[in-house]
């Protein structure tokens, strides 16, 4: 039974589900849906002795959506398309000075750890989307198994973290909550920005591609002055 793609498919709902009723309960930000699915998630196949590889043939049928649901982000961004272009220049450079955060951020951290070169090609692709990052990984080089699972804890966090950054920052315009969600914790980030607002969702979606553009072109380059 646990073979079948039903068996993964069915336990994510079951899993996310129960998160939102821990969310709608609790009413606290640390409660994130999809965190605690993972936990859950893990709990259950280690509890039952399931192996991963049973739980990923339904689990790829729902990232099969991933493209679909990035494509239909699409909407957002359609309706958002004159704040987009009013602020073009700003959103670029916003985006292109998260990259390089991102970046020299993961350089000083490894050489303070001694963290090696692959471990490093593996870690900088964090805040950009799946196949963006995997496609950097081609190109860089490192751990695609590592790369991934970095994405995903750092969306995870990103989704966390915003509310909180919102409450602490109430300057923070719309287009700039958007921006840094997007730059800083893609597609799952931006889960959380199209809950915060419709401008804050767009912004973050248009982020996401952006980011992920200008990492693939800066990336390469600069790493090459490090190591």
């Amino acid at each position: 039974m646990t073979t079948s793609p039903a068996f993964g498919i069915l336990i994510s709902i079951i899993a996310y589900a129960i998160g939102l009723r821990i969310k709608e309960k609790t009413n606290n930000v640390l409660a994130n849906p999809l965190l605690i699915a993972v936990i859950i998630i893990i709990a259950f196949l280690k509890a039952f002795g399931i192996p991963y590889e049973h739980y990923k043939i339904g689990g790829d049928g729902i990232h099969y959506f991933l493209g679909p649901l990035t494509v239909a982000l699409g909407l957002m961004l359609f309706r958002q398309r004159a704040v987009i272009k009013a602020h073009m220049v700003s959103l670029v450079v916003g985006i292109t000075a998260g990259v390089l955060t991102s970046f020299f951020t993961i350089i000083a951290l490894s050489k303070w750890l001694k963290l090696d070169a692959e471990m490093v090609k593996s870690l900088v692709p964090k805040s950009i989307t799946t196949p963006m990052a995997l496609s950097l990984v081609e190109i860089n080089g490192g751990n695609a198994v590592i790369t991934i699972a970095m994405v995903i804890v750092t969306g995870i966090f990103g989704a966390l973290l915003a509310p909180l950054f919102v409450k602490w920052f109430p300057e923070f315009n719309a287009i700039a909550i958007g921006t840094g969600i997007g730059t800083s914790a893609h597609g799952v980030g931006t889960s959380k920005a199209i809950e915060l607002g419709e401008t804050e969702g767009a912004l973050s979606s248009a982020a996401i591609g952006l980011a992920g553009l200008i990492t693939i072109l800066l990336v390469p380059p600069l790493y090459q002055l490090f190591y």
